[in-house]
């Protein structure tokens, strides 16, 4: 081991030793968990070592694990937790679906109020149908536009996530649904253009997230967000935006802070106030095919399609909590985080970047602004590690894999106590930084 990489080794070592010591409760629940669940753990993107911690209760943006540490989430539930863990306006309005029953078995007097809310904020939406996760939506907008096309390609990109049953990684993903599937480069132009012309017979769909979110929060250009509503307007085939996190990034998500409509768009997590939910949805004539009053209707079934709590959390959530107003202020603080995180990193003369939009960034731990995954993960990883559990130790809990999903919970006394952590850890840690970049 190179003496730059042994010093990165110890740091690890060091901040695994002092978690792993500061947490038997956790430890305890994490052995137990093991005879019961693979790995103890029925959540990928929630493990990491040695350990993870188990959560007791969360408050507005605290979360207390059951060894009773207290730390500022960073996270968000990974975006869905736009109102943090306890907002009073979810709160009541769960209730309220409560008061009314839970399994209807029937139409409720929420969704189509519901469903008008969404549809009046994203312009691509003039029609939708509700899931239950964003997986399903961006399943069966993917099956809605192999039925409409009658094609059966895919044009993805690496990096891109799109659910647990469909993820463009560096390797193909075996639990993938089968789609015949073709993948490009994040943010290349040519080939992307390339590569839906040579498959343009078959073409059904071209899906992106039009800012990577696992991926390490990497924005679509605005050169390849064009060409793509171009060539796929030539080839006929369905543009598909994947919004199930990048919508809470402007008042009606990224596509209209770009002005590229697709043709369909998927949302899911915030939109449902925290509840479990999807939705997919876009042109009226693509949507149509889901209408039960046509004889040659497409099923889409879902017991919990239309459940009462979730469909009155997501009118709270979009009617009463994140108006239009709030969208544009919440993004703009996050725009000002990422800037001040980014401003402390030149200030320590570390080869730290952080990307991102609005409210969600990720850290990078090299020299250059990685244009696509591939560049992403291509820099120091294990850096990452040594951040987030630097970060626990001082109260504050990002991803393990560096992103960050501000929810309003998180204010300005969290944003400047997260700057005060973070100047710390690269005031401690500039020299491990610096040797192992």
């Amino acid at each position: 081991m190179s003496g730059r990489n042994a010093m990165l080794e110890d740091a690890l070592v060091e901040a695994r030793d002092h978690y792993a010591a500061a947490r038997p409760a956790s430890a305890a629940q994490h052995a137990a968990s093991l005879s019961v669940m693979p790995g103890g753990n029925t959540r990928s993107v929630l493990f990491h070592g040695p350990f993870p911690f188990t959560a007791e209760k969360g408050e507005g943006c605290v979360l207390t694990d059951i060894d009773g540490h207290q730390t500022v989430s960073m996270i968000g539930e990974f975006t869905a937790g736009l109102f943090g863990h306890s907002h009073p306006a979810i709160r009541a309005a769960v209730l309220r679906a409560l008061d009314s029953g839970v399994n209807l078995t029937a139409h409720n007097r929420f969704e189509g109020r519901f469903a008008k809310l969404v549809c009046d904020r994203f312009p691509s939406l003039d029609r939708v149908r509700f899931t239950n996760s964003g997986t399903e939506a961006n399943l069966l907008a993917l099956a809605t536009a192999t039925i409409a096309t009658g094609r059966r390609t895919i044009l993805g990109f690496q990096g891109g996530y799109h659910g647990g049953l469909m993820t463009f990684g560096a390797a193909t993903n075996p639990i993938n649904v089968p789609h015949r599937t073709v993948v490009t480069p994040y943010n290349d132009v040519d080939a992307a253009v390339a590569t839906a012309r040579a498959h343009a017979a078959d073409l059904a769909a071209i899906i992106l997230e039009p800012m990577l979110g696992g991926g390490g929060c990497i924005p679509a250009t605005g050169a390849f967000l064009r060409a793509l509503r171009d060539v796929a307007t030539e080839t006929g085939a369905v543009l598909i935006f994947d919004e199930v996190m990048t919508s809470r990034l402007a008042p009606g998500g990224l596509q209209e802070a770009t002005g590229v409509t697709p043709d369909m768009t998927t949302l899911g997590k915030y939109i449902g106030g925290g509840m479990s939910f999807g939705a997919f949805g876009g042109r009226e004539d693509l949507m149509a095919i889901f209408d039960p009053r046509r004889p040659d209707a497409v099923p889409h079934a879902g017991t919990f399609n239309n459940n009462t709590l979730t469909m009155s959390a997501g009118i709270a959530a979009l009617s009463e909590i994140y108006t239009p107003d709030v969208a544009v202020t919440h993004n703009a603080n996050g725009d000002a985080l990422r800037d001040a995180l980014n401003a402390l990193a030149r200030k320590h003369g570390v080869p730290m970047l952080v990307t991102g939009r609005g409210s969600m960034m990720a850290f990078h731990f090299g020299h250059a602004v990685p244009r696509n995954a591939a560049e992403a993960g291509a820099m120091n990883q294990p850096l990452k590690e040594l951040l987030f559990l630097d970060l626990l130790d001082r109260g504050f809990y990002i991803a393990r894999r560096g992103m960050i999903a501000l929810s309003l919970a998180v204010g300005a006394a969290e944003r400047e106590g997260f700057l005060a952590a973070m100047d710390d850890f690269l005031e401690i840690r500039a020299d491990v930084i610096r040797a192992a970049v």
